[in-house]
């Protein structure tokens, strides 16, 4: 198991070559991601007008570790509501979070309103 988790952002910087990306690559095929936060990286390449086919290939292309986002983690992402929201992060980004303290690892992302949190679990920003 690897010492970090995948934030969605963090996927999507290397799917669309962006700052940042150079800094995620080497853990994309360790560091899981969660049920929830792929559901985002698919959400968000539907967005930018991806077709089905398109973004099975990309998912394929990645080699993604997801992991199951479990009852335990839905509270715990609930329950980081009131510690995040000045920074305005969503259920996607407490999801992310929830599930890295579950595993004891850090969460590694591109969003850099994460890097105000002071929530006792450790984060690393990418860019």
């Amino acid at each position: 198991m690897s010492d970090y988790v995948l934030d969605a952002s963090a996927v999507l910087a290397v799917i669309h070559e962006e700052p940042g990306s150079d800094k995620v690559e080497p853990y994309l095929r360790s560091a899981p991601i969660s049920t929830v936060n792929l559901a985002e990286v698919v959400t968000k390449l539907q967005d930018r007008g991806l077709s089905d086919g398109e973004i099975d290939e990309a998912l394929m292309l990645l080699g993604l570790d997801v992991q199951p986002f479990d009852a335990a983690m839905a509270i715990a992402a609930g329950k980081l509501r009131a510690a995040t929201r000045r920074a305005g992060l969503s259920l996607g980004d407490r999801a992310c979070l929830a599930f890295a303290q579950s595993l004891g690892a850090t969460a590694l992302t591109t969003d850099r309103a994460w890097d105000e949190l002071e929530i006792g679990i450790p984060i690393e920003l990418a860019r």
